[in-house]
């Protein structure tokens, strides 16, 4: 914040996370300078013009668009996974769950005001006392009391000004970070696809694979459905008591989140001896996510680098062991995430009350093998591609941290007075496009 001056005097502000003050700033409690509501339990009375339906939860409070209320108003989370996060309004209609809280009718202050300064020290400092403690909530007295540095309606509206600008602008790049990042992402499926399905000689003959989403592959791989590669095995069925001591398990979320099996798991169960056997997770087993809520989750995998010893895993997943020598499990690391097997799953899921790969479907999937060289010499081209790509979105998404830190940061210091904006102007972006 070095670029920023600081204002003339400051005075003690006796507020002990807030420190010194300009020194014709005010220090007052949030009841003193607007009404707080609740809202209703579950009656639903918002219109919905087609745009959003008005029906603002706790956990949607940060997510919404500011398409907002009849009055201005500060909406707040003071429940669930959103407490403490808030959101502007201005000119719509709205209604608002119980474990919300609406700010109006304010006095001397700003709506939008409120809402940065919320926005960036009640969350991290009012509610640090609150997150040791088990109830991951706001007490609506516990708020009311908190207390605001307040300038003259002028030096808000300047520090208003200020932010919605400067925000604006970082936010951009924050979007095209966000968008970079999408970008690697499809371009790091697309090498992915293209090496399992078309090898990495562009000059190698192509015959139909037979398969319409897989298209020509090279004349000399062939095509087997998974049924003639190896084994499926559903995973254990086990009482919930039996669960958080005992032997590794490899849970759903173990195969979701990750393309290769985590060398340790985390969960525990009570298995026996043939349970360890039926059920074991071994060097190129593939696991498969078998049920869910939607199809979306479905068919996810992850090959299995290391065996995990004395290890069972769940009931929700499907194994796939291939035979010997006829899959390498560095390959189907890539070929079984590949994002042209989504499209499989998808169109050959029947969704009941809950999306389920059945073992049959499973063996159905259509399999492209290079011989076991060239599988191999496959596995490491990706290998280095994904690690380029990797860095280049963990680069993209250090910036975004970077440049969310100092949104914080500048909203943080413009409405606690720690930088002096009064004489701050809006650049004539015409002049400086010019």
């Amino acid at each position: 914040m070095t670029r920023y001056k600081a204002y003339p005097e400051y005075k003690d502000s006796r507020v002990e996370w807030l420190g010194d003050v300009p020194k014709d700033w005010f220090v007052k409690k949030l009841k003193y300078i607007c009404k707080v509501k609740t809202g209703s339990k579950d009656t639903v009375n918002a219109i919905d013009d087609g745009i959003y339906p008005f029906f603002v939860r706790s956990q949607t409070v940060e997510r919404i668009n500011s398409i907002g209320a009849d009055c201005e108003a500060v909406l707040t989370a003071g429940d669930g996974v959103g407490v403490g996060k808030v959101f502007h309004y201005f000119n719509g209609k709205f209604d608002y769950h119980q474990r919300v809280y609406m700010l109006n009718n304010f006095t001397n202050v700003f709506g939008r005001f409120v809402f940065y300064y919320l926005s960036n020290n009640f969350y991290k400092v009012a509610l640090e006392g609150n997150a040791k403690s088990t109830v991951d909530s706001l007490r609506l007295p516990q708020f009311l009391n908190f207390e605001f540095s307040l300038p003259t309606l002028d030096a808000q509206k300047n520090i208003v000004d200020f932010l919605d600008h400067e925000t604006a602008k970082i936010d951009t790049l924050i979007a095209k970070q966000q968008e970079l990042i999408k970008l690697l992402k499809e371009k790091r499926q697309a090498v992915i696809s293209h090496a399992v399905t078309k090898g990495l000689n562009p000059n190698s003959p192509m015959r139909d694979s037979g398969v319409e989403w897989l298209g020509e592959v090279p004349e000399h791989w062939t095509v087997e459905k998974l049924r003639y590669l190896g084994e499926c095995q559903n995973g254990i069925n086990i009482g919930a008591e039996s669960f958080g001591s005992g032997y590794p398990f490899v849970s759903y979320g173990d195969v979701y989140r990750n393309g290769i099996l985590p060398k340790e798991v985390t969960g525990l169960v009570e298995s026996n001896p043939q349970d360890r056997k039926t059920y074991s997770v071994e060097l190129g087993d593939v696991m498969f996510t078998r049920t869910s809520e939607t199809i979306d989750e479905i068919g996810f995998s992850s090959t299995c680098l290391s065996t995990i010893e004395n290890a069972s895993f769940a009931g929700f997943l499907i194994r796939f062991r291939p035979i010997e020598h006829t899959v390498d499990p560095n390959y189907s690391k890539y070929y079984f995430r590949s994002i042209l097997l989504r499209a499989f799953f998808v169109k050959e899921m029947n969704l009941v009350t809950r999306a389920s790969l059945s073992q049959d479907l499973l063996k159905k999937l259509p399999v492209t093998l290079p011989p076991l060289a060239e599988q191999k010499e496959i596995a490491d081209f990706l290998d280095i591609r994904t690690t380029i790509f990797a860095k280049l979105i963990q680069n993209a998404e250090n910036a975004i941290q970077l440049m969310q830190e100092r949104r914080t940061a500048l909203i943080s210091a413009a409405v606690t007075g720690k930088i002096d904006v009064r004489d701050w102007q809006a650049p004539n972006e015409t002049a400086l496009a010019a």
